[in-house]
This record gives C-alpha cells, structure tokens and sequence, in this order.
C-alpha cells in the first residue's frame, strides 16, 4: 500500500496525544480507522512503532526513532508547500540557548548585508537538536556531543566553562572556582539541552545534588533564587545576564565544543553560505 501524509500525521498525532482515542478526536477520525491508519504504516515500515501491551500507550524504540523522522519529513512538505515561500524561502537557523554568544549579532548583520533575498531566522527551540532532527529548523547550533544519524556537523569555536550563582553565594568572592569547590553545592541541570551532567566531576567528588530543569529560563531562575548553583560556557553571560547572577571561570573544566549541525541529503541552498559566514565572522571577531 502507498503511504501517504495523512499516515504521518495519524502517527505523530498518536505519538504526541499518547493515546489513540485522543488523537482519533484531534484528527476528527474514529478510533477503528486511526487503529487502521497506523496499522498500515507498521506493516509498510515492517516494524512496531506503539507498544499497546501496557495501561499507558508507549512508543518502542523504533517508534521514537520513525517519530522524529516523521516530524521532519512532514515538516518538509509543509514548508514546500507554503505559498510564502515562493517568493522568499528563509533560513532556519536553530538554538537551545545562547545561539552563538557575543558573535550572534555580527553573523546576524552580516548575513543580512550579503544576502538580502534570503532571511535568516534565528529560533530557540528546546530540545537536544534545536528542533533539527523534527524539522522545525534548517541548521542547528549545537553544543556538546553531537549525536544522531544522518546529521552534518561543522565545529565553529570551543568555549571555556564558566560558573553561574547567586550574587550573595560565599563563592562569589573568589576570582575561580574549581570544581572541587563546587561539590558542596547543589547543581542546576538542564536534563533538555545542557551541557553539564554529573560525569563532570569525578566519581569521588561529586555535588552533593542536583536540580533538574528541562529549559534555560528554568535554570536562571534556580540559580537567581539560590537552590543551586550552574555550569555554563562563557556565552551564557553576555547572553543571559541577571541582576541577582554573577559569573566566574571554571579552568579545570573542558571547553565546549560550538557545532553548526545540518541533515544530510536534499536542503536549504543557503546552509553553505552560513556555515563559511558563520567562520568569516569568528576569524574578524579574533584579530
């Protein structure tokens, strides 16, 4: 049988209601005929996407991976298929916080300086990818690992570690923090989009908690109201700033690396022409 749209969309509406009665009434279809539809794509794809042998319907593993690719490939058409994008087809540009620090203006100046017919969007999207491997964007600004299949990766720049606290925090007085010095504190972090995990420390001296946030704006305001401390890079400053944070160097933590991240095949004509401005902008920005 021929797939079509309306099976991706069945299986993301399924996969996003994590029931099929709702997404049946989303979808203003009968729960038997959305039963069908995904069916139809299970047997197509040769493989079980929902587990229904559970009270709460659950996605399997090859479920979660077909539901991103789902996602980008609908979003694809749509975006194809948008009337407003013949006349001008902009550049999705996506991040999770920070974009590209102190050179985000500058590369978004220069971008609309030499190439006026193509706008350049600049989006926040808060998950690992920056929306990336769902289509919501065209090319990614990654920090950390990059991990994922069929992706693209450019390493633009590393960043140094800084820490993130209260104003009134006792290690506000030191010009650096180590990360022994850290170990006594609780620490903020983004389970979504962060680049801190516990593995940052050695197993013998560890913080003594953690708070976990699932965006930035979360984890500002843990820190800003003193529950925990943070580990960031040195974009989050210029980027993030607050009146009740303050920022110092963490020197024996590892840099973090900054990577444009794109999918493989068929895309924007213009990824190219970002990813060689993007390295103009930070080799004007270093003399």
């Amino acid at each position: 049988m021929t797939m079509e749209l309306r099976h991706l969309r069945a299986f993301l509406a399924i996969a996003e209601e994590g029931s099929v009665t709702r997404a049946a009434a989303r979808l203003h279809l009968s729960q038997p005929a959305l039963s069908r539809t995904l069916r139809q794509l299970e047997d197509h794809l040769g493989a079980r996407l929902v587990d229904r042998s559970t009270h709460h319907l659950e996605l399997t593993d090859q479920g979660r991976t077909f539901r991103d690719k789902a996602a980008a490939a609908l979003a694809a058409v749509e975006t194809a298929l948008d009337p407003h994008g013949l006349r001008k087809w902009p550049l999705r540009l996506g991040h999770t916080w920070a974009a590209l620090g102190d050179h985000t203006v500058p590369l978004l100046r220069r971008w609309d300086e030499t190439h006026p017919g193509t706008p350049l969007e600049l989006l926040r999207v808060d998950d690992r990818t920056a929306g990336l491997t769902r289509g919501k964007v065209d090319v990614a600004l990654l920090r950390g690992p990059v991990v994922g299949d069929g992706l693209r990766t450019e390493l633009l720049l590393s960043e140094e570690r800084v820490v993130v606290m209260p104003a009134d925090s006792p290690l506000a007085s030191l010009p650096r923090v180590t990360l022994a010095d850290l170990a006594d504190y609780p620490i903020a972090l983004n389970s979504v989009s962060g680049t801190t995990t516990m593995d940052l420390w050695p197993p013998s001296r560890r913080p003594v908690s953690s708070i976990e946030v699932t965006n930035t704006d979360e984890w500002l305001v843990a820190i800003a109201a003193g529950r925990a401390v943070g580990v960031s890079t040195t974009a989050t400053p210029s980027q993030h700033t607050h009146p009740s944070l303050v920022f110092r160097p963490l020197p024996d933590a590892p840099p973090v690396p900054v990577t444009l991240v794109w999918r493989q095949g068929p895309g924007h004509p213009a990824i190219e022409d970002l990813v060689a401005l993007a390295h103009q902008v930070l080799a004007d920005t270093a003399r």
